[in-house]
């Protein structure tokens, strides 16, 4: 049985499809845990708006760079191939506080690696749109809605300075 909350999704035949999580359709857009991740992000600009916290503003090349083609690259990646290899393993499926344990190994590493590049509080603050990121793709074993939410999270959080 599929680790999503739907049953009535077929396997993905073998090939890089699957292995980056690449189910075709839009299911996942009527979901209403989907909507409320989306709610959680507009609060989220909301409460960095009315700190001052809100994200650079950069050129435009830059944020296209920032808020389509990073979530995309990090989503295929991470939630994609690595989330998909690690749950092809039998302790992946395994849950811990509600997620696989496959989403907290991928989740750990995407934010150890965001310490690279950002302030120790930004990076820690990225494990928890990561985990949330990772459900949904084992929600829906699929990549789709992880992309269209990083897409989302990062859109709030590089244009607020515009408004």
């Amino acid at each position: 049985m599929p680790l999503n909350a739907r049953s009535d999704y077929p396997a993905l035949p073998p090939g890089w499809q699957r292995d980056l999580a690449l189910r075709p359709g839009w299911n996942w857009l009527g979901d209403p845990h989907f909507a409320l991740a989306l709610v959680a992000g507009m609060l989220f600009w909301l409460g960095l708006a009315a700190l001052g916290k809100a994200g650079p503003l950069h050129d435009w090349a830059a944020l296209l760079l920032l808020v389509l083609l990073q979530p995309l690259l990090e989503e295929l990646l991470f939630r994609g191939l690595l989330q998909g290899r690690l749950l092809a393993r039998s302790w992946g499926k395994r849950r811990f506080a509600g997620f696989t344990l496959a989403n907290l190994a991928t989740s750990l590493l995407f934010t150890a690696l965001h310490f690279a590049s950002h302030p120790p509080l930004w990076a820690a603050g990225v494990l928890l749109p990561a985990l949330l990121f990772g459900y949904f793709r084992d929600r829906h074993d699929s990549v789709y809605p992880a992309i269209a939410l990083h897409v989302f999270y990062n859109a709030g959080y590089f244009l607020l300075p515009l408004l």
